[in-house]
Order: structure tokens, then C-alpha cells, then sequence
């Protein structure tokens, strides 16, 4: 088993312990939504989803899926992708303070760190009034496979 399988199953566990501990039943509904999110390397909608986990439990309903994400998200397990469209999708939480970068092809997502914004965001301070306690950097392009 390689690394990248070993987080993955690392993931999935930790999000079914945080989902018990905060005293949410560990369903089968959720385990397959959970099994998917958790093993995907891109951002993905909720149909998108409720596709790939009907695969192996064929009785989900689009329903369980809503709901949980909204239980990852609240846990903060799982963060929102805002597309351009004003499509959103779901990809797995991360750690710090990182930024995303999103294919628009394939789906594919990675975080990036870096790229100090405290100047600019002193400067949209000072300029708006507003005292900003935080921010998402998400830049949407093309990955080298989908180039």
C-alpha cells in the first residue's frame, strides 16, 4: 500500500471518529459519502457524489448526501469550492492556512501555500473600512494533463 492510500484511509477513519465523537450515528449513507469525498483528489458537486457512492450502496439518496456534507462542513472536515458559476463542490479540509487551485476540466484540485496577502489585504482595510478576519484565494485554471 503506498502513502497516498495509507492518508486516505487515515482520512476516512478520522472523519468517522469525528463524526461519532461530536454524536452523529455512523450510517451507511454517510460512510459512502464520506468514502468517496475522502479518496478524491478533486473537487466534486454533490450529484457528483451521490453518483459514484450509489456505485456501492445503491439505496443512497441524494438527501443523505446534503446532509452530510453540511455535518463535514460544520465539523470542518471538508471545505466548499466556489466556482465561477456559482457552482459549489466539496473537496477534503486542509491544515493552515493553505490556497486552492482547481481545474476547470478535470476537476482537480491541489492546495498551495504561500503568497504573503497581508499587504494587500492592510491595504483593502484601510481603503474599504472593513476589518478582514479572513479570506479564500482559489484560482481556477487548467491542470498540465487537461493543457
Amino acid at each position: 500500500m503506498d502513502n497516498l492510500n495509507i492518508t486516505r484511509d487515515k482520512r476516512t477513519a478520522n472523519w468517522l471518529d469525528c463524526l461519532r465523537s461530536s454524536g452523529y450515528r455512523l450510517t451507511e449513507p454517510r460512510q459512502a459519502v464520506i468514502d468517496i469525498l475522502a479518496n478524491s483528489q478533486r473537487a466534486l458537486n454533490a450529484t457528483e457524489i451521490f453518483d459514484l457512492a450509489r456505485e456501492n450502496y445503491p439505496s443512497l439518496g441524494l438527501v443523505s448526501v446534503y446532509r452530510t456534507l453540511e455535518k463535514l462542513e460544520e465539523l470542518e472536515l471538508i471545505q466548499k469550492v466556489h466556482h465561477p458559476d456559482g457552482c459549489q463542490s466539496f473537496i477534503a479540509g486542509f491544515t493552515g492556512h493553505q490556497h486552492l487551485l482547481i481545474c476547470q476540466v478535470c476537476g482537480q484540485a491541489e492546495f498551495f501555500e504561500g503568497d504573503d496577502l497581508t499587504p494587500l489585504i492592510e491595504h483593502v482595510s484601510r481603503e474599504s473600512g472593513f476589518t478582514i478576519e479572513e479570506h479564500w484565494l482559489q484560482f481556477f485554471g487548467l491542470c498540465a494533463k487537461c493543457k
